[in-house]
């Protein structure tokens, strides 16, 4: 699991957010694999880049060789999307859920509905994508010493080692999101028992090795005898952004992992009034304010629970129109995954109301009487409380 060109990340805990369109080209082992329209333009880029070098290496191609050129980069790709399959097949013999495998713009990210449960199995995905791309680039580099000079099969086998010794080498770096930080957060995690104590680490860490990245450019350059380029910062200013908000998401998460356990259903949930469909908002209003309630379950003639009033619903009706809508018209229908119990606490917490998005749940007691209602504000709220 790490950044950037190979990158692998645990979806943090919450309601899906909108991103980019993907297109899916792969399903293997049931996870879905897609591409970006960032991924495009990259492989166009590095198309047209190493078609120069292929000029070079094997004159007299002509515009074969943007043929060779981009052969080289589905080659990188698919060498990337082994480096995330070896995440994933190691996860999944560890029980864990891959939601998706993504090529994007910088490299590959595979993503996973929860952490791994112990320091050595968090260890053993992180570190499979770098020894996974270590080997592709050591079988590169014999398949290249058995081809002759000067072709077009040595060159692009070559450029294959090169860069999957590179992708295994970087992502071996000690600090989150890199595969070589998840390794040291499962290392702190088992030497002091406490995961979010490894993430912290690994976290800070991470913002060094942004730093260090940024600087490579005008590091490297007088070592090679020339001036660092445009692309040379470019790059190495994307890579240590990204490493840089990666490690940054990890320092934050380190604390909402030290928080996750002393938040709770019981400790969250706000007490709630029974009103039924036809009850006016403002009376409804009028009751909770008198009983100290500050959420509205909607009920059938029998009492039995039937929908939820979304707290944003009610504000976005004016005060002067209050009287005159029913709480009928504000309501949620009351869904089976839209009730939690009240004893659900900490992770079990977090994937309930992850598994089924809403802004509000009804809470019930072991024996099926209302609790109250749960916001999801107030759970996002308890998580991130500093």
């Amino acid at each position: 699991m790490d950044d950037d060109p190979a990158r692998s990340r645990q979806q943090p805990a919450g309601p899906p957010r909108p991103g980019p369109r993907r297109l899916v080209i792969a399903r293997p082992f049931g996870v879905p694999v897609d591409v970006t329209p960032a991924w495009f333009l990259v492989a166009g880029l590095i198309t047209v880049g190493f078609a120069a070098t292929v000029e070079r290496t094997v004159p007299g191609l002509g515009p074969w060789r943007y043929a060779v050129s981009l052969t080289f980069a589905l080659l990188f790709y698919v060498s990337v999307l082994l480096h995330e399959l070896s995440h994933t097949v190691v996860a999944l013999r560890a029980g864990l859920t891959v939601r998706r495998i993504s090529l994007h713009l910088l490299g590959g990210e595979s993503e996973f509905e929860r952490p791994a449960e112990s320091p050595g199995r968090e260890a053993g995905i992180a570190v499979a994508g770098p020894l996974v791309s270590l080997l592709v680039a050591g079988l590169a580099f014999l398949v290249r010493e058995l081809l002759d000079p000067g072709t077009v099969g040595r060159l692009v086998a070559g450029a294959l080692a090169v860069t999957n010794l590179a992708v295994g080498a970087f992502n071996l770096l000690p600090g989150l999101p890199l595969d070589g930080g998840r390794v040291v957060s499962a290392a702190v995690w088992r030497a002091t028992g406490r995961r979010h104590t490894g993430t912290v680490v690994a976290g800070w860490l991470g913002r060094i090795v942004a730093v260090v990245v940024l600087g490579v450019p005008f590091l490297v350059a007088p070592l090679l005898d020339r001036e660092a380029t445009l692309v040379d910062v470019v790059w190495g200013g994307l890579l240590g952004a990204f490493i840089w908000a990666g490690a940054g998401l990890a320092i934050v998460q380190g604390g909402v992992q030290q928080r996750l356990p002393a938040v709770s259903a019981r400790s969250l949930t706000r007490r709630a009034i029974p009103v039924t469909v036809d009850v006016p908002l403002g009376e409804a209003l009028r009751r909770a304010e008198a009983a100290g309630a500050r959420g509205l379950v909607v009920v059938d003639s029998g009492g039995t629970p039937v929908g939820l009033v979304a707290e944003e619903a009610v504000r976005s009706v004016p005060v002067e129109r209050r009287p005159w809508v029913s709480v009928g018209d504000l309501s949620r229908r009351l869904e089976p995954a839209l009730t939690l119990q009240a004893e659900l606490d900490g992770e079990q917490l977090v994937e309930a109301i992850t598994a089924s998005p809403a802004t509000e749940y009804l809470v019930v007691e072991a024996n099926g009487d209302v609790y109250g209602m749960l916001a999801t504000a107030d759970v996002e709220r308890a998580l991130t409380r500093t």
